[in-house]
């Protein structure tokens, strides 16, 4: 089968503290936290080589040195890496911002506590055929009132994002997967030199500016899963144990 993608660079969003983890980041950064014996980010790096990805960015802040002597420059899984340490966190799209220079073409953004083995070639198919700027993969939900809801049209169009929106006045069940493909046009929609995330900030310019940017369903035999909390962390761990998840690279 080719998963071929086509699209040859991505950005993992591994910046974070991790204080939702509590006492397992104290030490180490949360993409390094193991799931089935192999560190989250090693899973991320495998899953987008077997789609075609070799050259790879990583922002660092928390701990960022032991991600550098884990991965180094790439070679040992077959990729560029290049890192983007922060001496300021300068949020999810901020730290995209930053490395713009090298993302001239299409690409994906990863958020570093994600394990997904959503198939990308298909993602890619649906981005195109939207004509699309910035495509994300969406899940159901049903703690609608703890993260951010997205609402989509029939065409699959966001129209609307509400963050952690009050219990009852939910406008659907669908939330962020944390997994983009974005156009390099994303980058007139960020400011320079702040701090800017994707969801506070970018997500709700692009809609009301009526941009084309799309909701990519999670299909129900694909998996998704942030390892944000303890309970998150847990329950990843027992799903790749119990083969829940699809490994489609070679170990």
């Amino acid at each position: 089968m080719d998963m071929n993608s086509n699209i040859e660079k991505a950005m993992i969003l591994a910046a974070g503290k991790g204080t939702r983890l509590g006492p397992l980041t104290v030490d180490i950064p949360k993409s390094l936290l193991p799931v089935g014996n192999t560190p989250v980010i090693v899973h991320q790096l495998r899953w987008l080589k077997s789609y075609g990805v070799n050259k790879v960015v990583i922002n660092l802040y928390h701990k960022g040195d032991r991600i550098k002597e884990e991965l180094g420059d790439g070679t040992g899984y077959g990729m560029e890496i290049h890192y983007s340490p922060e001496e300021v966190l300068l949020g999810t799209a901020g730290g995209v911002k930053r490395m713009e220079g090298l993302f001239d073409e299409i690409f994906y953004v990863i958020y570093g506590d994600t394990i997904s083995d959503v198939n990308l070639s298909s993602m890619v198919d649906f981005h195109r055929q939207k004509q699309a700027l910035m495509t994300i993969v969406l899940f159901k939900i049903e703690r609608t009132w703890e993260t951010g809801v997205v609402e989509i049209n029939e065409d699959g169009k966001i129209i609307s994002f509400t963050e952690k929106p009050p219990k009852g006045d939910e406008c659907s069940n669908f939330s962020s997967g944390g997994i983009y493909i974005l156009e390099p046009e994303i980058f007139k929609f960020i400011p320079n030199n702040d701090s800017c995330d994707f969801g506070y900030d970018v997500l709700p310019r692009l809609i009301e500016e009526n941009v084309p940017v799309y909701g990519y369903l999670l299909n129900s035999n694909e998996y998704l899963i942030d390892i944000g909390t303890i309970e998150k962390y847990r329950q990843a761990n027992e799903d790749m144990n119990a083969g829940r998840v699809k490994i489609l690279y070679e170990e």
